[in-house]
This record gives structure tokens, C-alpha cells and sequence, in this order.
């Protein structure tokens, strides 16, 4: 199934053009707290996974095209990515690189970015106003954990995934010597992490470690590969961070990105496709304000 969360927060399930309204399907205290709808439906998926199969009795059927899709899940608890996970990427950002000497995420480990840096397929990607700095894009297969985990051996990994979903890493570059930020704050601005445009099921994705993604913009190929060049894949990326600490019900993990990563600038509109999953497009604009403090 394709999960989605769109206008106020609302839950579906997309089918073709169609999206059905399933929200009434979940408990009424949700309506207090309507971003966790999709954390509290990936924990609780086991009991509600035969009232969501019905959803063409009973959704509320919507045209895709008259509702504004979320982030696939709005409100993680957690949202890790593994650095240098592509051959082919690593070093190619030349003085720019900040994973030093050719190590992958086997060796470097896992980054935080900020919830708060999601936005949906509906949304906008927004660039500080004024920045003379370079902005990258970064293509990646998101995966979405289904219930807690904790040190959990990669043979049993697969069995602590929900679903999967496309994202979208927004990254501001430092500029050797001068601007040399921390990661996560460079990829932490507000609408860097588009991510959508929704949730399908792992059982719709039997390999997901053989898709092809892929990246544009302005119609331009930026970026094309295929998951199977994961140097760690998803269960070790499992097993990594859950010998850290615990992964949550709706935790989201970026799986790294391919070669290709590039550039892009207000004007420009950016998509993404990954295979089995869907695809997104998004436009990059500017703040109308300056913040207090320039980047």
C-alpha cells in the first residue's frame, strides 16, 4: 500500500489518482495530536492493517490532484543518514568533501538531521535569501522503521522495516577554510528534506536494494543509479544505529547518496524518482526575509 499524509495532516492511502481518506480509521485523541497520525499508525499497523486493505469500502475517495501531500511522515522521532555510502560519490566533491581519506558510512557511522527540516511533495524547497554559498542536492532511498529497535543483528533487520519512501538530502557546502559548518546544520534549514511523496509498504518492495534513482533538475539527469551500489546496505545501516540506541515506529533512515550531486538554485525545480516508490517534484525559491544570521 501507499501511505500518505496530505492537507491538515490527514492519512490515506493512494491508489492510482485517487487518494482515500483514511483518517477516521484512527483513534479520535489523534485529532490533538494530528502529526504523530503516522508514527501512531506504523506502531499500530498489525491491528489496523485490515481496516486500512478496505480502504475502497471505506475511504473517503479524493482526487490526488486537489490535495497537498506532506512529508511521508511528518514528525519522526529520529531522522538518521549515512554519509559516503556510494562508491562512486565519495570524493567527488574535490576541497568540498568532508568525508576525509575514502571512508564510507562503514567507518564514519550515521548523522542526524533535524525533523523540523521536512517538508512533503506539495511543499517548496527555500534557500536563505541572499546566499552567495553553493546548495546541493542528494538522491536517496529513505527507509522507514516499523516498531522499536535495539541491537538487532542485520540477519533480522529487514524485519523491523515498514516501508520505504524517496528523499531528498538539501545540503549547504562549506567552502574550505572559510565556511567549514557543522553537517547537520548544513543540512538542517527548514524544507532541506523533502520526503515522499509516500510511504509504500515493504511488502510492495521485495528488492529494494535493486532500484534505480534517480535525480533532475530542470529536466536536466543529475543523478542515476541503482541501490544495488550501497556499499552498506540497509540491514547493516539497521544494525549500526540500533547498537547506538533505540530506533522508534516511524524513525526514518537516508540511505546515502549516488554520484552526480550538483548544484541547484532558486528557480529551479528539482524531482526525484525511485523505482517501485513514486516520484516528486519540487520548486527551490527563496525566503522572502533575510535571516539575522547570513549564510
Amino acid at each position: 500500500m501507499k501511505i500518505a499524509s496530505f492537507n491538515d495532516h490527514r492519512v490515506g492511502i493512494v491508489d492510482g489518482t485517487t487518494v482515500y481518506d483514511m483518517t477516521a480509521a484512527l483513534p479520535d485523541f489523534l485529532q490533538q495530536l494530528p502529526r504523530q497520525r503516522v508514527n501512531w499508525l506504523v506502531a499500530h499497523w498489525n491491528e489496523l492493517r485490515p481496516a486500512f486493505a478496505g480502504y475502497l469500502e471505506t475511504g473517503k475517495p479524493l482526487p490526488l490532484s486537489s490535495v497537498t501531500l506532506l512529508a511521508a511522515n511528518p514528525a519522526p522521532q529520529h531522522l538518521f543518514a549515512a554519509p559516503a555510502n556510494y562508491r562512486k560519490h565519495i570524493g567527488e566533491l574535490g576541497e568540498r568533501v568532508v568525508t576525509k581519506g575514502g571512508r564510507s558510512a562503514r567507518e564514519q557511522g550515521f548523522f542526524l538531521k533535524a525533523p523540523g527540516s521536512l517538508v512533503g511533495a506539495g511543499g517548496t524547497l527555500f534557500l536563505p535569501r541572499g546566499s552567495q554559498r553553493r546548495f546541493d542536492h542528494e538522491s536517496e532511498l529513505a527507509v522507514i522503521i516499523s516498531k522499536e529497535a535495539r541491537n538487532v543483528p542485520r540477519e533480522h533487520a529487514m524485519e523491523y522495516v515498514f516501508g520505504y519512501s524517496c528523499l531528498i538530502d538539501a545540503t549547504l557546502r562549506i567552502e574550505k577554510d572559510t565556511f567549514e559548518e557543522e553537517r547537520s546544520m548544513r543540512k538542517s534549514f527548514e524544507t532541506f528534506t523533502p520526503l515522499g511523496p509516500w510511504i509504500v509498504t515493504a511488502d510492495e518492495v521485495p528488492e529494494p536494494e535493486n532500484l534505480r534513482n534517480q535525480l533532475w533538475v530542470n529536466g536536466e539527469v543529475r543523478q542515476s543509479a541503482n541501490t544495488s551500489e550501497l556499499i552498506v546496505g540497509i540491514a547493516e545501516l539497521i544494525e549500526l544505529i540500533s547498537s547506538v540506541l533505540t530506533l522508534q515506529p516511524g524513525d526514518v533512515i537516508a540511505s546515502g547518496t549516488p554520484e552526480g550531486v550538483g548544484p541547484f538554485k532558486p528557480g529551479d525545480q528539482v524531482r526525484i524518482e525511485i523505482e517501485r516508490i513514486g516520484s516528486m517534484s519540487l520548486p527551490v525559491r527563496e525566503y522572502d526575509m533575510r535571516s539575522p544570521r547570513p549564510f
